[in-house]
């Protein structure tokens, strides 16, 4: 039964807006007092809903973790699918009033999702899920797509996707086991010391820095600090100890999955790894890509280089019970950098490779260049496709929620679930099905009337503008030579469409004009790119001249406009501040923001730049 929610301070407004406390029953425990955060995609009664509607994205915490450590992620993919999260028992926000150990065991905690999930997914309605988990959620990922017990309902048939962000391979070994179950007979008042002693210092603690690292940035020791003192011993130690398996003559049973969880996959798999992980090192990730694909690693052994148990919050060091040295798995992929594996011409095909056709309605809204807006495939079982990327160092155990690495992680889930689970996920996609009203219709020409002209001065180079409007009183081209001539001598018009202005009224008050057509609501394409870079680089040089002969004062810029200046213009230049202008990418997303405030409005035009900048080292093999 729902009760209202009444957050603390500390929790973000998207997380209080959409959360609730609730109560569920499985088929052997209660749980009351559970935070369930839930977000139906605004848009969604608007989306093609034949054969199903978009799938729901379930967001899957780790042992000692909160939904909370998924804020940065749901706020960059609440706009394209519903989003669902739950804190486990007696973590984050829900209560801890179920006590018993065996509730905290793994397979009821797979059951209790189970649960859940199946409340708010539109069952009648045929819709998917693709799971998305940390750490130990992970775990319960793999086991909810793949489960070793009878399932309760049939959310098994209906999981076609499965991101799994610092993942385990598998159990711990007897031994560790053995010592494990030691160390959690341990009274809570004894832990509690234990962890006292390791939070010394704060945010510059020892339990701080073995999960951001010595070198994160404040923010990331801030918010780990926060998740810490969040955890509750008695609720680690019990879900610690549903997480070890029993074992029967060598071989594991019940708590985290094996290998034989993991090989029995068949949908699309997105494994992610930090390269500065010291609680799931990244040969986790190479292990399970190969068990995914049947492939021999070069140390067979379960997970002896990953903590014993993976978690994102631990009340203390687990890594005094592990045995000998990390084990070096072999890789099972050849290793790409991104780059290689970047389709040019991504944001023009939004549907996945392995779809089997699209719909070409032509009833359906039309793209901006007045072409049938095609409808991507929606498979019920898409083929099963295994992707693994470890983020370069100082991407941790926190790389989740670390604002250096939250960004890019956002940008590469989303490319992985538009290229292989469907292209009905695809941000791009959406805004251009959704986009039926003409540009000039009464309401869109009074949103542009409102957005400010010309922008603040952006690099020293660049002014962004909104489109100029033949008829309008102020920012018609013959205002725009009046009050910005003198500053303003070329305009780069990235409009997909003829512009509603002369540009030759441009032309006769001194600024040129060049036109740059690219597609709205989609990220512009490499090829895109080094077009502007290199007709920005002329444009400049031929300024020079221009100024010395003409004898121009400081201060003259090159105007770019697409409708309104913001998410297309902001991306080229922010492109151009880069790669020209040695600017850091957040720093020239910020700047451009500054001076043109509200900035690169889109969440997937940001994503897409920290990934192609930031994520320029990123280490990607690919495999099938």
């Amino acid at each position: 039964m729902a009760s209202s929610y009444d957050p603390e301070r500390t929790d973000p407004a998207l997380l209080a807006r959409d959360s609730e406390i609730k109560s569920y029953e499985t088929s052997s425990h209660v749980y009351p007092g559970l935070r369930v955060f839930f977000r139906r995609h605004q848009q969604a009664d608007k989306l093609p809903t034949s054969p199903a509607p978009i799938p729901l994205l379930v967001f899957i915490h780790g042992l000692g973790g909160s939904v909370a450590q998924f804020h940065p992620l749901l706020s960059s993919i609440t706009p394209i699918a519903s989003c669902l999260a739950i804190d486990l028992p007696g973590c984050g926000r829900s209560a801890y009033a179920n006590r018993a150990w065996p509730a905290y065991g793994t397979d009821e905690l797979v059951e209790l999702l189970e649960k859940i999930i199946e409340e708010h997914r539109e069952k009648d309605e045929g819709q998917s899920v693709v799971l998305i988990g940390h750490s130990m959620g992970t775990s319960l990922a793999a086991l909810l797509a793949n489960p070793r017990l009878p399932p309760k309902t049939e959310l098994g048939k209906h999981i076609v996707g499965l991101v799994a962000i610092c993942p385990s391979a598998g159990p711990p070994t007897e031994k560790q086991v053995s010592l494990f179950r030691k160390l959690l007979y341990i009274p809570d008042v004894i832990f509690d010391l234990w962890r006292a002693w390791d939070r010394r210092g704060g945010t510059d603690s020892a339990s701080v820095r073995r999960f951001v690292g010595p070198d994160a940035d404040d923010e990331a020791k801030r918010l780990q600090d926060l998740y810490n003192n969040q955890s509750r011993s008695p609720v680690w130690r019990r879900m610690a100890w549903g997480l070890l398996p029993t074992y029967r003559n060598g071989d594991p049973h019940g708590g985290l999955p094996t290998r034989e969880t993991w090989a029995g996959l068949d949908i699309p798999v997105f494994l992610v790894g930090g390269e500065d992980d010291n609680v799931t090192p990244a040969t986790e990730v190479q292990k399970i890509a190969a068990y995914l694909q049947g492939t021999k690693v070069a140390s067979d052994s379960d997970s002896n280089g990953a903590e014993v148990i993976p978690d994102s919050a631990a009340p203390v060091d687990t890594s005094i019970v592990t045995s000998g040295p990390v084990s070096k798995a072999g890789s099972v992929h050849i290793a790409r950098s991104i780059d290689d594996i970047r389709d040019e011409d991504f944001a023009r095909r939004p549907w996945p490779a392995n779809a089997d056709e699209t719909v070409d309605d032509p009833t359906t809204p039309k793209s901006n260049n007045q072409q049938p807006l095609a409808i991507p495939a929606l498979p019920a079982h898409p083929k099963k496709v295994v992707q693994s990327v470890i983020l370069p160092k100082p991407a941790t155990h926190a790389l989740l929620y670390t604002p250096a690495t939250t960004r890019i992680l956002a940008g590469l889930i989303s490319d992985f679930l538009v290229s292989n689970v469907t292209g009905r996920l695809d941000q791009a996609w959406q805004l251009q099905f959704l986009t039926q009203d003409g540009k000039w219709d009464v309401k869109n020409l009074e949103k542009w009337q409102k957005v400010a002209p010309v922008s603040e001065p952006i690099g020293g180079i660049f002014r962004a503008l909104k489109t100029l409007r033949e008829v309008d009183e102020t920012h018609s081209p013959k205002e725009f030579v009046r009050n910005w001539g003198s500053t303003v001598k070329d305009i780069i018009d990235i409009s997909h469409d003829n512009p509603v202005y002369d540009p030759k009224g441009l032309e006769e008050g001194g600024i040129r004009y060049h036109k740059f057509p690219t597609v709205s609501k989609v990220p512009p394409t490499d090829r895109e790119i080094e077009g502007f870079i290199k007709l920005v680089d002329e444009i400049r040089a031929d300024q020079k001249e221009r100024a010395a002969r003409e004898k121009w004062e400081d201060g003259f810029a090159v105007g770019v406009h697409c409708h309104y200046g913001f998410n297309r213009t902001g991306y080229f230049i922010v492109c151009y501040l880069v790669e020209r202008e040695e600017y850091r990418v957040n720093e020239a997303i910020e700047h451009f923001a500054k001076q043109r405030p509200k900035g690169i409005k889109h969440e997937h035009f940001r994503a897409r730049l920290c990934v192609r900048y930031d994520g320029a080292k990123v280490k990607v093999v690919n495999g099938e």
